[in-house]
């Protein structure tokens, strides 16, 4: 089995060094702290400077994290929290509703599934953690479009994919949709990605009312929807209630 890299190991030495002292440091101090050659130090530097992991002072010299890898770090925290504060409330909903419950957040334009929770049968399900949904095409996703969590990349949005006969696909009808999300507070998918299924979700806010993730459930049309092909108004309170309680954790005002 190969060794560890010496490079990424003294990159990530820096970047710890970085990360724990309270103020800027120069190249000197870099390459002192860690027992390397100015030209070494500057060299990895340079490399973390050009994927802003690193930034460097223009007036003094002097580097400290840069914004890309605080974001990764707030990133990880921020779905974590979100993850851990939906537990108890996602178990509720799948109890109270009968169906899968999946908790989502935004990622390079797709719906990130960061929590799963089975519907509460015998039937077959597979684990959905890590996988990604489309956004237009999702109740999760069109949540988080709606409320400007997420955006659709402009050279997609002219052709975005047509999952079903249902999918919305013209941009047009899309930004209607997402206008009638942000008046219901809530998003339906109705066979748009899959034939026979459903689904419904809600948006998390955290503080200052920002929505920071979405909460659906989904399951079979007729257990979804009623006679007419519309949304259960009981499985939307219940998704609702939940979203709410999930906000009240995170810090949201009641809304």
């Amino acid at each position: 089995m190969a060794g560890p890299v010496q490079s990424i190991e003294r990159a990530a030495a820096i970047l710890r060094l970085l990360a724990g002292g309270p103020r800027r440091l120069g190249l000197g101090e870099v390459a002192a702290s860690l027992g390397l050659a100015k030209g070494t130090a500057h060299g990895i530097l340079r490399t973390l400077q050009h994927v802003d992991f690193v930034e460097q002072d223009a007036e003094t010299g002097k580097y400290q994290l840069g914004a890309a890898l605080l974001h990764l770090g707030t990133s990880y925290l921020d779905v974590n929290e979100l993850r851990s504060r939906s537990l108890n409330w996602a178990d509720a909903l799948a109890a109270r509703s009968g169906e899968a419950v999946r908790l989502g957040t935004p990622l390079e334009g797709q719906v990130l599934i960061v929590h799963h929770v089975f519907r509460p049968d015998d039937t077959f399900q597979t684990l959905d953690v890590g996988s990604l949904l489309p956004l237009h095409a999702s109740s999760l996703g069109k949540v988080l479009l709606a409320f400007g969590t997420a955006t659709v990349e402009p050279d997609r949005a002219p052709g975005l994919e047509a999952y079903t006969r249902h999918t919305l696909t013209d941009p047009e009808l899309l930004a209607r949709a997402l206008a009638e999300v942000r008046e219901a507070g809530w998003a339906a998918e109705i066979q748009e990605m899959s034939m026979g299924e459903a689904g419904l979700a809600a948006p998390i806010r955290g503080h200052g009312g920002l929505v920071v993730g979405a909460i659906g459930l989904s399951g079979p049309v007729e257990r979804i929807c009623d006679s007419q092909g519309k949304p259960r108004p009981q499985q939307i309170g219940l998704i609702r209630e939940a979203a709410r309680a999930i906000s009240r954790d995170l810090g949201a005002a009641r809304w």
